[in-house]
């Protein structure tokens, strides 16, 4: 039995995320280590007013993710895997000591900057539930031969699948899926993320980050858009780096990690999201998320599951 931390990516957001925290002095270190890199006060990114730009939703999550971690490992608490979608991979890779915490600060502004910059008006994300991916990719594929600004973007789960691209190509995407029932929901999300729309905006990130210096993970770092471990500094800095313009596949990433002995997920802060999808994967295991569970409540399951290991000599 083993344990995954997972970090959740745009769309979940809100205001006050940051203000909401614990007010303790592990809590405020890194708030102001963050605002030292970005020369500016982060707990004004959190308004509801600066959720509109992409760089402020960004930030507030990996800041969150981080700090979230940051809180059970001062419980002396250790995961055996990391995983993150989109923007939440950021937080894994720090939280796996690849990355610094202020290096990633400085990657994760400008990484927001070049998403809210290429697409600043005109396009998101869809999701669409209660179909398949198969469903999903010929609808977009039909659309797609018409309006090419539309593709498929997550696999959250097998009756969860996401589109990006922009909103009148969505919108064609969803009429065809809703004669046959399927539900849409509009994330919040105001740039095309998980497509080839972000290819150049990818390669330019990738280019900022050659003089990054990235480390061996300590903590075994599960891709959010392979579903593999990834093991290389070079490779989690390639994952990084481009998963804004790689399809992402959640359902197949929880999926891995339950065939590796993952029997207890824990979710950062904010929101449950990612304890809901993993519900299908988890029905023999537990899912937890800091939203909404109180901290000793989490130590007592990490501590049962590290217990597990050590009786099963794991």
């Amino acid at each position: 039995m083993a344990s995954i931390w997972v970090y959740p990516g745009q769309g979940v957001q809100r205001s006050n995320m940051l203000h909401d925290m614990p007010q303790t002095a592990l809590v405020k270190e890194y708030l102001e280590r963050a605002s030292d890199v970005l020369k500016e006060d982060v707990l004004l990114l959190d308004s509801s007013a600066a959720l509109q730009s992409t760089r402020s939703v960004q930030l507030c999550l990996l800041i969150s993710g981080v700090v979230s971690s940051a809180l059970l490992t001062a419980e002396n608490l250790k995961p055996d895997y990391v995983a993150g979608l989109s923007i939440g991979a950021w937080s894994a890779a720090v939280v796996a000591g690849v990355l610094v915490y202020e290096d990633a600060i400085r990657l994760v502004a400008y990484r927001g900057e070049l998403m809210q910059n290429a697409y600043p008006r005109g396009y998101g994300m869809t999701a669409l539930i209660g179909t398949d991916r198969t469903s999903v990719e010929k609808w977009v594929k039909q659309i797609y031969q018409i309006t090419p600004e539309v593709y498929v973007a997550n696999i959250n789960a097998h009756n969860q699948i996401v589109i990006s691209g922009s909103h009148e190509a969505m919108r064609q995407v969803v009429i065809l899926a809703k004669q046959h029932g399927v539900i849409e929901k509009k994330l919040d999300v105001s740039v095309p993320s998980h497509c080839e729309l972000l290819s150049q905006q990818a390669e330019q990130l990738a280019a900022s980050m050659e003089g990054v210096t990235l480390k061996q993970p300590k903590i075994r770092y599960l891709s959010g858009t392979t579903a593999r471990t990834l093991a290389k500094p070079e490779q989690i800095g390639d994952d990084l780096a481009f998963n804004m313009s790689r399809t992402v596949d959640w359902e197949s990433t929880i999926q891995a990690a339950w065939e590796r002995g993952v029997r207890l997920q824990i979710e950062a802060l904010p929101g449950t999201v990612l304890t809901t999808l993993a519900r299908r994967t988890f029905k023999e295991g537990t899912v937890l998320s800091l939203q909404g569970t109180r901290i000793d409540s989490i130590r007592m399951a990490m501590q049962k599951q590290q217990e597990n290991q050590i009786h099963m000599g794991i």
